[in-house]
Order: structure tokens, then C-alpha cells, then sequence
């Protein structure tokens, strides 16, 4: 049975817009980020069974590609693949953020209200960003390539000995490492600058995608040591879960994802209200027998909606 989302109708924000003003940013510190950590590990631990259906593709698809990777002979792509996850995690925890926004209003989340992300009215701004994401993820896959064949050619790094060896004992190796992590860093500060906030605010205000990103923006701007911070900590976590074959993004992921929906309550000042991801009990409209046919044709064959009077 479907749970209806309670509204605030004084502060609810129609689908697709903010506050005329955008919304009010906070400053924040260390502290408040591992203040969301906390948080974000608290959800964790109330709602674990998401780990297996949303964060466990993360391993497997780890596990697939390291098995390509090592197939094919592709070894150099294994790590920015890796780093990659960092630039399309926010789109990939939609569903956490869910769970977190229904676990500070008391509802009931389980595994499954997950899914409600998808009843969003600014899902479709989420896909926008997402897609975007994507192929910033492509574009540093191609990057990526690009640096190791203009320092070691094509000749191929079949098994790990022969490319560990290439990049650690020689100074190419060391070249590549500087270079790839600096252009690396690149792309991870422009994603963290239009994404730090902008998914859970779309799903709590129903920002738009422009919206969404520069209020990000305004957050990194308004609080750039806090931002750097937390993109340390996320990468320090994506390195230590990915060490063990992956498996520890089962654990890193949902982690991540909680922690960014209390990030974004922290930064932004904006009420607690219900989403409207379902849609409100109409009232009927009353025909009468003496209206017939006159109710077929427009406008009172016309379907209307009536909410109550607070909307």
C-alpha cells in the first residue's frame, strides 16, 4: 500500500522551481561533515538491506572490469575506471538520499522506498545531471587514455608485474602518476562544484537542473575549505573501499550517499517539508443527473484536480 507524503503547503515549492532567491546557504565546517558522516552511518545501520540492492552492483561491476581489464590487456584503464566512481556517485545514491530524506521525517524506509526517487516531479532534472555526469565519466575514461599512450605508446601492459613496474620504477611512470592525478583532480573538482548539493536538492525542492547546479556552486563558493574537505574525504573513502576487489563500496557507497543528503540539510537552511512524490487524495467532484450531457463536453468535462484549501 502506497504511503502518502504529508505536505506543507505553506512551504511546499512547486515541481521545477525554487525560492525566488535561491536558497539560503549556510557556512559550514569540519565538524558538520563529519557531523554528516555520523548521520549517513546511523542511516546505514537502520536500513542495511540497501547495500545489496542498489550499492552491490559497485563491487560486481569492479570485479567485471578488473576481469576485462586484465583480458584485454588494458591493465592502465583499470584505476581511472576506479576513480571514476567518484564522478558519477551522486547520481548513483538517488535512492539513499531517499531513504535518509523518509528517515528524518519518521517515516518507514526499507530497501524498497528506494524506488520512490522515481515519483520525484524533478526526476527527469536528476536524469539531466546524471546523463551529464556520465559523460564527464567517458570524457575522463578518454582523458585518462590518452595520458598513459603519450607516455609509455601502445605497447600493451599485459600482466600487473610489467605495469607496476612501469609506473613506479621509472621516471615516465612518475610522469604519468603527477599528470594523471592533476588532470584527475580536474575533473572531480568540477564535478563536486555542480553536484556537492544538487541531488538532494532537487529531490527535496524540486529544483531544476540549472538551479540544482549553481546552488551547488554557491555552496563551494561560499564554503570552499569545507568543499575541499569533504573531496578529500570521499576520495580517501573510494580508495579504501575499492582496495579489497571493490567489496568495500558496498559499505563506502551507502555511507557516502546518506552522509551527502545530511551534507546538503546542513548547507542549505530550508524547512523539513514532505515531498510530493505521491500524489494527493482528490476530492470528487459532484455531478448531478441534470448536468448530463452538458459534463461530457468542455469545461465541464474537463478533469480537474482539488486539493485542499491550504494548497
Amino acid at each position: 500500500m502506497a504511503t502518502s507524503y504529508p505536505v506543507d503547503a505553506t512551504s511546499r515549492l512547486r515541481s521545477g522551481t525554487v525560492a525566488t532567491d535561491g536558497p539560503v546557504i549556510r557556512h559550514i565546517g569540519l565538524s558538520d561533515l563529519f557531523d554528516a558522516l555520523r548521520l549517513g552511518w546511523e542511516d546505514f545501520k537502520a536500513v542495511p538491506s540497501h547495500a545489496i540492492v542498489l550499492c552491490v552492483i559497485y563491487p560486481i561491476i569492479g570485479i567485471l572490469v578488473a576481469r576485462m581489464v586484465l583480458g584485454y590487456s588494458v591493465l592502465p584503464m583499470l584505476f581511472p575506471i576506479a576513480a571514476g566512481f567518484a564522478l558519477i556517485g551522486p547520481f548513483a545514491a538517488l535512492g539513499l538520499y531517499e531513504l535518509s530524506y523518509r528517515r528524518e521525517l519518521g517515516m518507514e524506509a526499507s530497501a524498497w522506498h528506494a524506488f520512490r526517487v522515481l515519483r520525484a516531479p524533478s526526476f527527469g532534472s536528476m536524469l539531466g545531471l546524471g546523463a551529464l555526469l556520465l559523460v564527464i565519466f567517458f570524457v575522463w575514461l578518454a582523458t585518462a587514455h590518452a595520458i598513459y599512450v603519450s607516455t609509455f605508446g601502445n605497447a600493451p601492459a599485459s600482466v600487473i608485474p610489467d605495469f607496476l613496474g612501469r609506473v613506479f620504477t621509472t621516471s615516465e611512470g612518475w610522469r604519468l602518476i603527477v599528470v594523471g592525478c592533476g588532470v584527475g583532480f580536474l575533473f572531480a573538482a568540477v564535478t563536486l562544484c555542480i553536484s556537492i548539493v544538487s541531488f538532494p536538492l532537487m529531490l527535496h525542492q524540486h529544483a531544476d537542473m540549472a538551479d540544482a547546479m549553481l546552488t551547488s556552486m554557491r555552496v563551494v563558493a561560499k564554503n570552499p575549505l569545507a568543499a575541499a574537505e569533504w573531496g578529500l574525504i570521499v576520495a580517501v573513502l573510494l580508495v579504501i573501499g575499492s582496495i579489497p576487489f571493490f567489496l568495500g563500496l558496498t559499505i563506502v557507497m551507502p555511507l557516502l550517499g546518506h552522509a551527502t543528503w545530511h551534507l546538503y540539510r546542513k548547507a542549505i537552511e530550508s524547512p523539513l517539508t514532505s515531498s510530493a512524490h505521491e500524489v494527493p487524495e482528490t476530492e470528487r467532484e459532484k455531478r448531478y443527473a441534470a448536468d448530463f450531457p452538458s459534463v461530457l463536453f468542455p469545461p465541464y468535462g474537463r478533469k480537474h484536480r482539488f486539493y485542499d484549501s491550504a494548497d
